[in-house]
């Protein structure tokens, strides 16, 4: 098995008295691009909010068990730390409304107090946006709002914010499901050439996506970990009838969070 930059033990998470995802099991391997997937409501993003610490932001919600981001315990960790290294891309782009496309960028070291030399700030800003393959397109408009951009040039705006603070780990939850075929093409070529700097964990409910651009897939079923292997196995030989069913479109009622 590959290197685990991340790992959960007994994970479970609650809202309330209500466990929606119930004691995972699961490492991420690192440099990889891992998909978990699985039908809507099955718990797939609040797993990935449980490892940078977001879903106990949410009134009522807790966590049991354990994540571990290179064998540190991200809850005894200090939460913007975590967050920091463990960066979150979400499903609809959500730039700084009333920030430059350059602050956007620097964001993370503003938040958190970091102070930058000018040239400092140079290099992470255009570095962050070749890394996300943006840097090209608004190189002459860095001192505009990130509102004037597309909505795939704001996905990877945001991608580039993340980018910036060098997290170990970028968390994609389901992150083209409000953008148009050409710029959800462009951010899965992203996440492939992403993983030679990153760990990618992307949630998603698209099988033809996953086959794309995964090398792990974790199928979750109603909060619980079915099954987890090299993309091509699962896809072509799925151990679980669960997995095949929802693989092959034959999956039944899903049942809602």
């Amino acid at each position: 098995m590959e290197s685990a930059v991340l790992r959960t033990e007994a994970l479970s998470a609650y809202f309330g008295e209500t466990e929606v995802v119930k004691r995972v099991h699961l490492r991420i391997p690192e440099k990889k691009v891992t998909s978990i997937m699985g039908p809507s409501g099955c718990g797939k993003s609040t797993l990935i909010r449980c490892f940078n610490r977001m879903h106990e932001m949410i009134s009522g919600a807790r966590v049991e068990g354990k994540v571990y981001l290179q064998e540190q315990d991200v809850y005894a960790m200090d939460p913007i730390t975590v967050r920091t290294r463990i960066g979150m891309v979400f499903q609809r782009p959500n730039p700084f409304p009333m920030m430059t496309i350059r602050n956007n960028v620097l964001a993370g070291y503003k938040l958190n107090g970091i102070r930058l030399s000018s040239s400092e700030r140079d290099e992470i800003v255009e570095t962050s946006l070749r890394g996300a393959a943006l840097w090209d397109e608004v190189k002459d408009f860095l001192n505009r709002k990130g509102t004037f951009l597309s909505g795939g040039q704001q996905q990877r705006l945001c991608i580039a914010r993340a980018l910036a603070v060098n997290p170990d780990v970028l968390l994609f939850d389901e992150p083209t499901s409000a953008l148009d075929p050409k710029s959800t093409a462009h951010i899965e070529s992203l996440m492939i050439e992403l993983k030679d700097q990153v760990t990618v964990t992307l949630v998603t409910h698209n099988t033809a996506q996953a086959g794309r651009v995964s090398d792990f897939i974790a199928f979750l079923y109603l909060g619980e970990l079915i099954e987890f292997g090299p993309t091509g196995q699962l896809m072509t030989i799925p151990k679980d009838k669960r997995t095949e069913e929802f693989l092959t479109g034959k999956f039944g009622q899903e049942e809602k969070r």
